[in-house]
């Protein structure tokens, strides 16, 4: 059974945050806007549920999903150290379209498919989706759609994709970006954006002080 609520109404609002809250803590999944595009949500600490997430996405686990949080401070439980750049980019773009690719903290029992030690993060800059996170903590996300299709706007596109799958729907209108976040790889020595997406390269590179072609892998330059 899927249920929709509408977030424009105060009352659908608080009623849809209670159901999601209530969803992901018994294992299921919940799609919610962000202020890039919507994004199928999981408690990462529960492997069953990321499994699910997977199966509902048909994607597979050598394509790991991502981390949303709900503060900046959130992050210093997750990674194995904050590198000084990534505090910059937070700074300047959370919460915002820019995902940061970290070391993930090896005590951590997250499932997020196979990282190979790395967790990727984003802060979303959307209400609903705050709102949610700093109630119910970090969530294992992806965006709202199956594998290969593209990525969802509105509540109806990934209705469409995902159905009876995920348990709550929060309907926030339409998303303002409708753009991927750009992807920025922080595990090496020279930081690198493996997606190009919300948040122009020039304005990465900016903030880091080098050249926007710096961070283009190699085969791109």
């Amino acid at each position: 059974m899927r249920t929709i609520f509408d977030c424009s109404d105060s009352g659908s609002r608080a009623a849809g945050l209670r159901a999601a809250q209530a969803s992901l803590k018994s294992g299921g999944l919940v799609v919610l806007p962000t202020d890039t595009l919507y994004a199928i949500t999981a408690d990462p600490f529960d492997a069953a549920a990321v499994g699910t997430l997977f199966e509902a996405k048909q994607r597979r686990r050598n394509m790991p999903v991502s981390v949303l949080v709900g503060s900046w401070d959130t992050i210093d439980g997750l990674v194995y150290s904050v590198p000084a750049r990534a505090r910059d980019l937070i700074r300047a773009f959370w919460p915002g379209g820019l995902s940061l690719v970290v070391q993930q903290a090896p005590s951590l029992a997250l499932d997020l498919g196979d990282t190979r030690g790395t967790i990727m993060l984003r802060m979303p800059l959307h209400p609903i989706a705050l709102d949610l996170l700093r109630e119910v903590g970090p969530l294992a996300q992806s965006s709202a759609n199956v594998s290969g299709r593209p990525g969802a706007s509105s509540i109806h596109e990934a209705r469409e994709q995902l159905g009876s799958q995920v348990a709550v729907y929060l309907d926030g209108g339409p998303v303002t970006e409708g753009v991927a976040s750009t992807i920025l790889d922080l595990t090496a020595d020279s930081p690198r954006i493996l997606r190009n997406g919300a948040v122009p390269a020039t304005q990465v590179a900016e903030v880091l002080g080098v050249a926007p072609v710096s961070l283009m892998p190699t085969d791109r330059r």
